[in-house]
C-alpha cells in the first residue's frame, strides 16, 4: 500500500519526453513526473494520484475526493 496524494493537472510542460506536468496539489503547483503510465495521456483538468513525485494512477473527481477524505482521516487520527 502506498499513500497516494490526489491532485489535478494544469498542464503538461514542453520537452522532458513529455513526462513532466505541473499539478495543483491543495492549491499548490507541484512539478510532478507521468513516466509511470506510459500508455497514458494527460491533459489540463485530469485527476492523479501522485506518490514520492510520480503520477501512479488517473482517477476522476469523485475518486481524488475519497483519497483526500482518507489523508484527512489518517491525519486527524480518527478511527476507521
Amino acid at each position: 500500500m502506498c499513500l497516494g496524494i490526489p491532485g489535478r493537472v494544469v498542464r503538461m510542460l514542453d520537452g522532458y519526453g513529455d513526462m513532466l506536468a505541473i499539478v495543483d496539489v491543495g492549491g499548490a503547483e507541484r512539478k510532478v513526473n507521468v513516466g509511470m503510465l506510459p500508455e497514458e495521456t494527460f491533459g489540463p483538468g485530469d485527476w492523479v494520484i501522485i506518490h514520492l513525485g510520480f503520477v501512479v494512477e488517473r482517477t476522476d473527481r469523485a475518486g481524488a475526493e475519497a483519497a483526500l477524505s482518507g489523508l484527512n482521516l489518517m491525519g486527524r487520527g480518527e478511527p476507521i
